[in-house]
């Protein structure tokens, strides 16, 4: 048995690089603050993993180290986590004892949520090493150079505020 006759190969004209579309006159912001954040959380996630917390379980948790009782909502802008994701997240860590979740005692239309004390006793063995982070970072760049980075982060923050 014969095979099929292939069809000739024919040679692909070489690809030229394309300039870019419009040059840009400054570094990209966005990525540069998410590479930041990855570099910060990059010391942090291994002590998360160890915990079993994912890095929005941990938001969650240190909203609630910080504020004690709070309103779902306030806890989703705070942790910055879509509300159909804190719905998920929520139900996890209440599963697994970080949380409780009741309705509002003033309004029955809304939630509160709290760490248990499971979750606090976390937020507080977690604190312990993310405080030594900030502390080295403190020495390293030197004082007013991380306080001058927490102001220019909240004056862009503020600034892009709709």
């Amino acid at each position: 048995m014969s095979t099929p006759p292939q069809p000739p190969v024919l040679p692909q004209p070489p690809v030229l690089p394309q300039p870019p579309v419009q040059p840009f006159a400054h570094r990209n912001l966005p990525r540069l603050l998410l590479q930041a954040r990855e570099a910060v959380m990059g010391h942090t996630r291994p002590n998360l993993r160890q915990h079993g917390l994912s890095d929005q379980q941990w938001r969650v948790l240190r909203v609630l180290g910080e504020h004690g009782v709070v309103e779902t909502g306030r806890v989703a802008r705070e942790a910055f986590i879509l509300g159909p994701s804190l719905t998920g997240v929520l139900a996890r860590m209440e599963r697994d004892g970080l949380i409780q979740r009741q309705r509002d005692p003033q309004d029955a239309r809304r939630t509160v949520v709290q760490a248990t004390d499971k979750g606090l006793r976390l937020v507080e063995t977690l604190s312990i090493t993310i405080e030594a982070h900030y502390q080295w970072m403190e020495q390293t760049l030197g004082k007013d150079k991380l306080l001058q980075l927490y102001q220019l982060l909240d004056t862009l923050i503020e600034l892009e505020q709709p």
